[in-house]
């Protein structure tokens, strides 16, 4: 007697196409099902609510603000221009290293700590010293520059 020719993996292969086959058709069947080619355009349109969420109903037209043209400010805020009687501040130095050339100024108004370097000392200045000077951004923070004595 001779043995036949399928033995059980190839049983256990067919199955296995056969469920694969099966399980293509039935997801082929749920997408036509479920496809948006049928659907018209206003089910299709997705609207901003005032609180920026989408929602599948229209705005209400009550509910709608009027905003000026000119209040819409595209790309970078202009900078205002600043008087320069409000550039010059008062403080007093704190600390200074005259042989390293640098020292920090205690600004009379905010109270920070800003850094100077003796380039930009107009007139010679030392510790517990009363001030005026012009603050710039540097590197890391602000930079007191044109620092000059206060004569009593």
């Amino acid at each position: 007697m001779a043995k036949s020719q399928e033995t059980y993996s190839k049983k256990e292969k067919e199955k296995k196409k056969l469920k694969k086959r099966q399980e293509k058709e039935e997801k082929r069947e749920e997408r036509k099902a479920n496809s948006n080619k049928g659907k018209s355009f206003e089910d299709m349109l997705a609207y901003v609510d005032e609180n920026g969420q989408l929602s599948s109903t229209p705005p209400d037209p009550s509910k709608r603000k009027i905003i000026n043209i000119e209040d819409i400010q595209l790309g970078a805020r202009k900078e205002e221009v600043i008087e320069p009687a409000d550039l010059i501040r008062r403080g007093s130095v704190t600390f200074y290293n005259d042989a390293k050339g640098y020292g920090f100024i205690k600004d009379e108004r905010s109270q920070e700590s800003i850094f100077f370097h003796a380039n930009g000392v107009i007139t010679l200045v030392k510790e517990r010293d009363k001030v005026t000077f012009e603050v710039e951004r540097g590197q890391k923070g602000l930079n007191a520059i044109k620092v000059t004595l206060i004569t009593a």
